[in-house]
């Protein structure tokens, strides 16, 4: 896809692998609570989704109704309380903070609101940095900066600052960062939030582009014409996935049951 990608599971990985899954993320019943002494808050209860590999998921929902949590529990950033996650076909529960890392790295691509880029890094090393954590020798690393760039348009400038680009040019360099490790699967947190509207179709034309290519994208999103661009759309309010569909997707795909999150068939491109 964006490069050739060989890093070797954890054997417990491997033993936890179900090849006849053909889900890149399964949630079932899931739960989280964070207690404190005096209050529990259930952010998460019952939630039970799947997404499919090839997919692009649009989740809307207002505002504490556990968006975030789920975005946070699916990029393996926090735990959940009970239920059950499966990531591409690995069983998450019970992972150590050193396998749950190696999982997120291998699989996992992150592109925030805030872009989330070193203000003193040029646009090079930013995307450099996750790839330096997996230790890869400087030509794979270099070879995959700069496919990533050419794929955002912005190989032209990899000299630059984050401070000498624009909002819309700083996203597309944290799309950059998110896809130059070959994820498997984006998580994108509000992509288009402190973008105009130019500027938010431009990152979803390509995030459009990065979907056609293979890659699984989650999105979180409160914007109805971004969210209607996804092959479909979750509802998530009060902790729970809702039936309730605010924004119709564009490309509409067959559906399964409910329980699992109304799943969908991806749309064919162009259709």
């Amino acid at each position: 896809m964006y490069a050739t990608l060989n890093t070797k599971s954890a054997s417990n990985e491997q033993r936890n692998r179900n090849a006849k899954d053909p889900a890149m993320l399964k949630m079932s019943h899931l739960s989280k609570v964070y207690r404190t002494h005096m209050v529990e808050t259930h952010a998460l209860r019952d939630f039970s989704i799947l997404v499919r590999e090839g997919e692009f998921v649009a989740v809307t929902g207002p505002s504490g109704s556990g968006k975030t949590t789920f975005l946070n529990i699916a990029g393996l950033l926090e735990d959940f309380s009970g239920g059950e996650y499966w990531l591409d076909g690995v069983d998450v529960h019970g992972m150590n903070d050193d396998q749950r890392s190696r999982l997120r790295n291998e699989k996992i691509g992150f592109i925030f609101q805030s872009f989330n880029l070193m203000p003193d890094l040029n646009i090079y090393d930013n995307v450099d940095v996750p790839l330096r954590y997996r230790r890869m020798k400087y030509a794979e690393r270099h070879k995959r900066i700069t496919n990533a760039l050419e794929i955002v348009g912005l190989a032209a400038r990899m000299n630059h600052v984050p401070a000498q680009l624009s909002g819309g040019q700083q996203q597309r360099v944290a799309i950059a960062r998110a896809i130059a490790g070959d994820p498997k699967l984006v998580l994108a947190d509000e992509p288009t939030g402190n973008l105009d509207s130019l500027m938010a179709r431009q990152v979803m034309d390509l995030l459009e582009r990065i979907n056609e290519m293979g890659t699984t994208i989650i999105m979180v999103t409160h914007d109805p014409e971004l969210a209607r661009r996804a092959h479909r759309n979750v509802q998530v309010v009060d902790g729970q996935i809702s039936d309730f569909k605010p924004y119709e997707p564009h490309a509409q795909a067959a559906s399964v049951p409910a329980h699992i999150g109304a799943v969908h068939t991806p749309a064919t491109a162009g259709a």
